[in-house]
């Protein structure tokens, strides 16, 4: 398994409107107002912060790596563990025959490495308040509740983990 940064939106966008798809049948009110869009993966691949997850050459997920910080996350009503300089992951999506395997943990790991690899030992993510299966899989990865935040004109619960 490895994190490759990717290069094809329409695969991105593939793999983003299954899980929007995933998230409705779930009950789930997250990404469905249109975002994440077209234009919101273009600019991280653009930026070079959009990552696909890997393995022998499948396609198993797309993600947002972002090193330059996260602007709502100024405004968190609770506390984060650590104020110095972090990684956010943003936008995480998994093919459908990605989903249901532990495959998640695989990813906090590899962001884990590559942020160690920068020197940076913070690691912040949010999710909306009613997706329990995120929050569930965050807590079991060691990350630790902080407070909420507003994004995505929503409010979202915001975790982080020292690594």
């Amino acid at each position: 398994m490895k994190l490759i940064l990717a290069n094809n939106i329409d695969i991105a966008m593939k793999i983003i409107d299954d899980a929007k798809l995933h998230l409705r049948e779930q009950g789930i009110d997250q990404w469905q107002n249109g975002y994440p869009d077209y234009d919101c993966i273009a600019k991280d691949i653009l930026a070079k912060r959009g990552y696909f997850l890997s393995c022998n050459d499948d396609i198993l997920g797309y993600l947002c790596i972002d090193f330059d910080g996260e602007p709502a996350y100024e405004t968190l009503r609770g506390t984060w563990h650590s104020n110095e300089k972090y990684v956010v992951m943003h936008r995480l999506a998994l093919a459908a025959n990605a989903r249901g395997t532990g495959i998640t943990s695989e990813v906090f790991n590899l962001v884990c490495e590559l942020s160690i690899a920068k020197n940076i030992h913070n690691f912040r993510v949010d999710t909306d308040a009613d997706n329990t299966k995120m929050q569930h899989i965050l807590q079991k990865n060691g990350f630790q509740y902080c407070g909420t935040i507003w994004f995505d004109n929503s409010e979202k619960i915001a975790f982080d983990k020292v690594i």
